[in-house]
């Protein structure tokens, strides 16, 4: 899992706002940080995650709108969209189609009991949820600048928080150790014949 796809991007959203003041101006910084991103993966011929090609999409679609219309509410509600997709998406891949999306990404990584991906699947959801309904909140109750503030530091603290929060679980379930994590002699999938 990808909890911070554009933050590269965003930086030199924030940076060009607090310089120029002009959101328009630091929207098309943002789509062209978010591009120069996914042509970096292809060049490199790596592949792209699921949360980068989200984020591209939506940062074309509601930063384009941003720009022809003249209007940052779209690019304003950029972030509530990207969070409400993610925890939709691992919800859904759970409810309809009985597989745990963050077991497909952290699973070699991580050798869980599924009733673990069970909390963790539906405690990111919850903290997406959450972080989309602040930004929201955060839109419309302040001004622009307090925003783009929060669109950095407060979103970033809360995938930090996450990231803590789900440390913190594992570790009081006691499922960091040995039992659960790769075994480091074993031959890399890419080793294998």
């Amino acid at each position: 899992m990808q909890p911070f796809p554009d933050y590269p991007a965003i930086l030199a959203f924030v940076v060009v706002d607090f310089i120029t003041r002009d959101i328009l101006l630091a929207t098309a910084v943002l789509m062209g940080g978010v591009t120069l991103q996914v042509v970096g993966y292809l060049l490199m011929k790596k592949p792209i995650g699921n949360e980068l090609k989200v984020t591209f999409v939506a940062s074309m679609l509601l930063g384009g709108m941003t720009l022809i219309l003249r209007d940052e509410t779209f690019i304003q509600w950029k972030p509530s969209i990207v969070n409400a997709i993610l925890a939709l998406t691992l919800v859904g891949g759970h409810l309809i189609g009985k597989t745990f999306f963050i077991k497909k990404m952290l699973g070699q990584v991580l050798h869980l009991p599924d009733s673990a991906w069970f909390t963790l699947t539906y405690g990111w959801a919850l903290g997406f949820t959450f972080a989309g309904a602040l930004n929201l909140w955060v839109a419309y109750n302040f001004d622009m600048d307090t925003w783009v503030t929060f669109r950095f530091a407060g979103l970033l603290m809360i995938n930090i928080t996450m990231l803590i929060a789900t440390f913190t679980y594992l570790y009081a379930k006691g499922l960091l150790n040995e039992d659960n994590l790769p075994d480091p002699k074993a031959p890399k999938q890419e080793d294998k014949p």
